[in-house]
């Protein structure tokens, strides 16, 4: 008789309007400074968790295909870090599928761990609160944590492992937002954020950034509770400017803009010039994320289309948190 445990989950990747660059622990990731986010409901990861005792070790499926050795090993990790905490000697059989470009700066770490997540504990028959989950998200890909929680979310840098979590601060319904996606590359990126978060310290203007970005948080955080768009822009974009500047000043550098990012993002102020709600933002990776009051949202799309036709581009209204999809205990 061998015993399996099955679950599926799905998570939203979610945007950083304040962002997640470097660590104080790189270890368990505890972050350099709180965040602010959005997730996306346009884009998910699926992901099936069976722990079973027929397994002599680990494996990983990534949209139909056996994941990358750098992919698995992260994922192992992983599943190492919950057996720890869960109290399991099982191995597990893993099956993920995104419905959007994978290392291409559209945080599908950030959706795919938190479902990993998700998935691996209720297998185990464990629904552990919302911010343990959220925590032990965050040891996989950090800005997991903030794919756990529903709709504008917050993400608490916290002194110590458990308090380090992300929480809802708006639902999704409470701001019509979008996230018009101007996927400049769908290629992985050639710099992971993983190693990028290591070299964030080597950059002169990480600790001016790390230092200032509270004032900037509470400004959107605030901002977006008073449904303010006019006051959200500004800060959005100086907080990517910011973590982009860290990049190009780490060493080695890290320029993930192309030629293209740098045209839409001059594009997004001047259309806000000219009375559209818009601004940009980019995590790392090329593509621009034009945040957009819904009214303004096809508007914007539009104009990307203009000015390259050969963009990609994807919209997201607002998104829910992490859940469950299915659960199946099987003994054979």
């Amino acid at each position: 008789m061998v015993t399996e445990y099955t679950a599926t989950a799905r998570a939203h990747s979610n945007i950083a309007f304040i962002k997640y660059w470097g660590n104080r622990e790189p270890g368990i990731r505890l972050p350099a400074n709180s965040s602010l986010s959005m997730n996306l409901a346009a884009l998910h990861s699926t992901t099936r968790v069976t722990w079973s005792e027929a397994l002599a070790e680990d494996s990983l499926m990534i949209n139909e295909q056996p994941a990358a050795p750098a992919a698995f090993l992260r994922v192992r990790a992983h599943l190492d870090t919950l057996r720890e905490e869960l109290g399991s000697t099982l191995y597990a059989d893993v099956a993920s599928k995104n419905n959007f470009p994978m290392g291409a700066g559209i945080a599908s770490s950030a959706s795919a761990f938190a479902a990993l997540t998700v998935a691996a504990t209720i297998a185990l028959g464990l629904r552990l609160p919302e911010r343990e989950l959220s925590a032990l998200a965050r040891r996989g890909s950090g800005s997991a944590a903030r794919s756990i929680p529903a709709g504008f979310v917050e993400w608490r840098a916290g002194g110590a492992d458990k308090e380090s979590y992300a929480e809802t601060i708006a639902s999704p319904d409470y701001w019509p937002l979008e996230d018009v996606i101007a996927v400049i590359s769908p290629d992985h990126k050639h710099v992971g954020s993983t190693a990028g978060h290591a070299s964030a310290n080597t950059s002169i203007l990480q600790r001016a950034r790390v230092e200032s970005a509270a004032d900037r948080l509470e400004s959107a955080k605030q901002s977006v509770l008073a449904r303010d768009f006019e006051a959200l822009a500004p800060v959005v974009e100086e907080d990517s400017n910011l973590m982009h500047a860290v990049m190009m000043t780490s060493k080695p550098s890290l320029f993930y803009w192309l030629p293209k990012s740098l045209r839409i993002m001059l594009a997004v102020r001047e259309w806000r010039h000219q009375g559209l709600q818009v601004c940009y933002t980019l995590d790392a990776g090329p593509n621009v994320h034009c945040i957009c009051g819904a009214e303004d949202a096809a508007a914007v799309a539009a104009r990307v289309k203009e000015l390259d036709s050969d963009i990609e581009v994807i919209r997201s209204s607002v998104g829910g948190g992490a859940q469950i999809m299915n659960v199946n205990d099987r003994i054979g």
